[in-house]
């Protein structure tokens, strides 16, 4: 793996070139005295210790040792003065009855499917505690068939292996993990007529290409096999049986047959150990370069010879998952939310999905509950939660958030998420309304490998690895852009369902992570590979603590909104070059067919028929868009200008207008969803941030234009355009409305 140390030296060089923005004075909130005792109070070793207990055994949705988990994280709460109370729901969590995986040709072998203990690894043999390697809300199914592979069983994958004329209809694919969510594989082979779904981690991606594999380093084994869940949560996430309804007693549930988001098809993950005999039996075409993996082997297409069985059964079981919520009650404004979260949940022992981002997100709590206790009163109420059953569909949040829905719509100002975390350079994605003050954040916690500050050496590294037009923009912008957020972690219930605007931060890209959702994610494994003294954990905890403490005492809610107009005019131009370019592939579609329905691959032998004509784009009209882009830009511009004269002035906002300055921007974000949500995915109601049908975690922009256009439903384009416009002016008009209270007009 590329370290920082490689290139240490061009992002240091780099700072010298970042322009005035590396320069300018530091933006705080007036809380400097505040947070320096709040940095005081945080300790890594505290993380280490709540590490080794909370990762101390197999803690996933409905275990005995995660409910243990829960008591412990409320005891601490509680006992940092906390008002603290456990939530409980039960909800489907299916775990495998039998797993078994054969190939009957050409040649005989049966899968090991299992992880073998290490004696490096001191919870690597608690067998009778883990769940075995298999993927949550598989379809139950005994299966046989020929194999094909299918590369990341991704569509434009489907639409290669169509050009070469091969058919999966009634076979089984093996795919490798990557490419996109593990959900979308599976999805995308039943759409095409398979039948069954293998999914294995080759060692290309986090395996021993990558470095030494563990416990020599920390990269996958070959023994090594990744769990997870293959719900199809771009249509809803949560209890597959209760969506949009919190699944407590007495809720409505749909019969299992009726769940849009257990897989059609049976699917299993394996190892790359298990998977290598199975790819070396296939024949059939060569794959192509960009489809090999790192196996010592000729990746071949099939289908067959190598024929397989894949049989998988199930318990349907509700199990019991435990949400832990802590809150200090805000003085002023009690009832607006600034929510903080990280689920509590594992595979199996999870040190560092998820337990590294919880116990930093603990620290934060127990130097901010010292704050209260030694006399700070936050103006706004601040809520902790620890999530459980985020590992099988973000459960626990997405119930919370539907059963107090009508709560959130009222007092929830921002969700601010964690996740994994480990040692590197800061991650922040979230609603861009945030991305001024969060650029302020920041600016203010030092890295602790190399003192600058965090914001510094993102914005060095992004400098370092981009070129062009592109660095010239990055040392231009006076600090990090947010990534837009997608799904994959607690965030999505609150933004793209109750339309509360978020954070997700996080640190990494200097360890050797090769574990993720198997039984080597381990303390052992965390303290040897990941964040090794904790330093990390804590600048994890500086960084959100800032922005709670910040958000809880800021005189009026921290949005600005000259970000999110100048990434919306982004978005809005991405939409048309993407009708553009469809148009433009249309037309060299039909010219490859007049000169010849025939290409050659490298291998003559080998032919590859050009798929036949794409359906005529029509023209659109972007105009609404466009004019709506253009009226946000023009009053987030009045808004900045307003906000930056006051601030100027060191003038104050009256008490009066303070609160009903707050009531608008509270509710900003919500402006930005539609009841009706997204088309055919009515759950997700945002209409700028979403996941794709398609992509899983990946985020789509402009949802509902831009999936009309890439599923190519041209009738759709234009109601969607005109609808999204909509929502557009009406949160300009939203802008406006604060516009006018700070006026006072």
């Amino acid at each position: 793996m590329k370290t920082v140390h490689r290139y240490l030296p061009a992002i240091l060089c780099s700072l010298t070139l970042l322009g005035p923005a590396a320069s300018g004075a530091r933006q705080t909130a007036g809380t400097g005295g505040l947070e320096s005792s709040f940095d005081n109070g945080l300790s890594a070793d505290s993380l280490r210790a709540w590490m080794k207990i909370l990762s101390a055994r197999p803690h996933h949705a409905g275990s005995a040792y995660g409910k243990e988990n829960a008591e412990f994280i409320a005891g601490k709460f509680r006992s940092w003065g906390f008002e603290t109370e456990i939530e409980r729901f039960d909800v489907l969590f299916p775990v495998p009855e039998s797993r078994s995986l054969e190939m009957l040709e050409p040649s005989r072998f049966t899968a090991k499917l299992a992880e073998p203990p290490l004696e490096a690894d001191a919870t690597s043999g608690q067998s009778s505690e883990q769940l075995p390697t298999y993927n949550a809300y598989s379809a139950d199914g005994d299966v046989t068939g020929e194999l094909v592979y299918v590369n990341y069983g991704i569509p434009d994958d489907y639409t290669e292996l169509e050009r070469r004329g091969i058919d999966v209809r009634g076979k089984i694919v093996i795919a490798r993990y990557g490419g996109s969510w593990r959900g979308i594989k599976p999805k995308v082979a039943a759409e095409h007529g398979a039948i069954g779904c293998i999914i294995y981690s080759d060692p290309s991606g986090d395996g021993y290409t990558a470095g030494d594999v563990y416990p020599r380093g920390g990269y996958r084994n070959e023994s090594g096999a990744q769990r997870g869940s293959v719900a199809d949560m771009p249509v809803y996430p949560g209890d597959p049986l209760t969506p949009g309804t919190a699944s407590t007693p007495g809720a409505k549930r749909l019969a299992l047959a009726d769940a849009q988001t257990i897989t059609k098809i049976p699917t299993l993950p394996i190892s790359y150990s298990d998977a290598t005999p199975l790819l070396e039996a296939l024949g059939g075409p060569v794959a192509p370069g960009e489809w090999r993996g790192g196996l010592p082997l000729t990746y071949h297409l099939g289908p067959g010879p190598a024929k397989v069985r894949l049989a998988v059964k199930f318990t349907w079981d509700n199990v019991p998952i435990y949400d832990v919520r802590g809150t200090l009650p805000g003085t002023e404004r009690p009832d607006q939310w600034i929510i903080r979260g990280n689920h509590h949940d594992a595979w199996v022992n999870g040190a560092t999905d998820p337990v590294s981002g919880l116990v930093a997100m603990m620290d934060e709590a127990r130097s901010l509950g010292r704050l209260v206790a030694d006399g700070w009163k936050p103006k706004r109420s601040i809520v902790y939660c620890a999530w459980d059953g985020e590992e099988p569909g973000l459960l626990g949040s997405t119930e919370w958030v539907e059963a107090h829905a009508d709560a959130l719509k009222q007092r929830a100002a921002v969700y601010i998420n964690s996740d994994s975390n480990s040692r590197g350079f800061l991650n922040a994605g979230g609603s861009h309304s945030l991305e001024k003050f969060f650029n302020t954040v920041s600016r203010d916690v030092p890295d602790p490998q190399y003192g600058i500050s965090v914001l510094e050496r993102r914005r060095a590294a992004d400098i370092v690895n981009a070129s062009g037009a592109d660095r010239d923009e990055l040392r231009n912008r006076a600090g990090l852009r947010l990534y837009p957020l997608g799904s994959g972690s607690d965030y999505t219930p609150f933004l793209q369902h109750a339309g509360v605007a978020s954070l997700n931060v996080g640190f990494g890209g200097e360890d050797q992570y090769g574990q993720y959702h198997s039984i080597y994610d381990s303390y052992d494994h965390y303290i040897r590979f990941m964040d090794t003294d904790f330093s990390y954990g804590v600048a994890l905890a500086k960084t959100c603590g800032r922005t709670v403490i910040r958000l809880a005492d800021a005189d009026v809610l921290p949005f600005d909104f000259t970000d999110f107009s100048a990434t919306l005019d982004r978005y809005v131009r991405e939409v048309g070059e993407l009708a553009d370019r469809l148009r433009d592939e249309a037309a060299e579609r039909e010219r490859e067919l007049g000169d010849s329905s025939l290409t050659y691959a490298s291998n003559p032998a080998e032919h590859i028929e050009t798929p036949g004509p794409l359906d005529e784009v029509p023209y659109f009209n972007f105009a609404p868009l466009q004019n709506a882009a253009a009226a946000v830009r023009e009053k987030a511009a009045a808004y900045s200008e307003l906000t930056a004269g006051l601030e100027k002035e060191g003038a104050a906002i009256p008490a009066a207008k303070q609160q009903a300055l707050d009531a608008v921007l509270l509710g900003m974000e919500r402006r930005l969803t539609l009841p009706s949500g997204l088309p055919g995915r009515p759950w997700y109601v945002h209409q700028v941030y979403a996941p794709g049908a398609y992509t899983g975690y990946g985020v789509k922009t402009l949802p509902a234009v831009r999936e009309s256009l890439e599923l190519r439903r041209w009738a759709d384009v234009d109601p969607q355009i005109a609808s999204v416009a909509g929502v557009l002016m009406n949160y300009a008009e939203g802008i406006g409305e604060a516009i006018r209270i700070l006026r006072g007009n």
